[in-house]
């Protein structure tokens, strides 16, 4: 008898549709609350979600679990489930780490890039400095996807998992530094430049831009934070 063949069918495929559902429903909650949709702070109601899905308790609460994991959510006992609020001292050090892992993608990238890889990304470099000065959202949707193709191109998953964990954990934190419109320009000659180091194969100048390039966010975070707190408090 092959005894990799489950005793009971019928209880394994259960066990296997409760995980995709709850992955499902773990995945549309993330999209909520990174798309704006569920605002940090704000109380997740669980009936209401379980009726949005069109499902019971038992798989929200799963999901609800896998998105406490993830750093997305915080459960507490008695107030139940939020979405986390990012302060600005730990979106600092979020911005450090991510940083690090900005420089090392650059450096890996450098070494192993490819004619495709880096048409790829003069086309993002390309579109970006077509992006009228007032198109802060499409210029910010590039960027993003810009770094994200970095960090995918090195082929190494354990630093995608985490710098997308990372990026999810920032997406909290909204403030777009961008986007003084001025900027705009300022930006795609820093992204182009980056593609200029990564085509020469230029591993420590490639890690150096990319680290520059996040440290100049941080700055202008923690600027702007400085800014909305004075305002807040007048």
């Amino acid at each position: 008898m092959n005894e990799l063949l489950p005793t009971h069918p019928e209880k394994a495929l259960a066990q296997l549709q409760s995980t995709s559902l709850t992955r499902l429903v773990a995945e549309a909650i993330e999209d909520l609350v990174l798309n704006g949709a569920l605002a940090p702070g704000s109380k997740l109601n669980e009936m209401a979600l379980a009726q949005r899905f069109g499902i019971s308790r038992g798989p929200l609460r799963e999901a609800l679990r896998t998105l406490e994991e993830s750093g997305l959510i915080r459960q507490e006992k008695n107030r139940g489930a939020h979405v986390r609020k990012i302060a600005l001292s730990e979106a600092a050090d979020l911005y450090d780490v991510r940083a690090g892992l900005d420089a090392t993608a650059g450096r890996l990238l450098a070494t192993r890039v490819t004619p495709e890889q880096l048409h790829t990304l003069r086309h993002m470099t390309d579109a970006m400095s077509e992006v009228q000065a007032h198109d802060v959202d499409r210029f910010h949707e590039l960027n993003l996807s810009f770094h994200d193709c970095i960090v995918a191109m090195t082929g190494n998953p354990v630093l995608v998992e985490q710098y997308r964990r990372l990026c999810k954990l920032l997406a909290l934190f909204r403030r777009r530094n961008l986007l003084a419109p001025m900027a705009i320009p300022r930006f795609a000659e820093e992204h182009s430049a980056i593609v200029d180091r990564l085509a020469a194969g230029d591993a420590a100048g490639a890690a150096q831009a990319l680290f520059d390039h996040a440290q100049g966010g941080k700055a202008r975070m923690l600027r702007d934070g400085e800014i909305q707190g004075a305002s807040d408090a007048s």
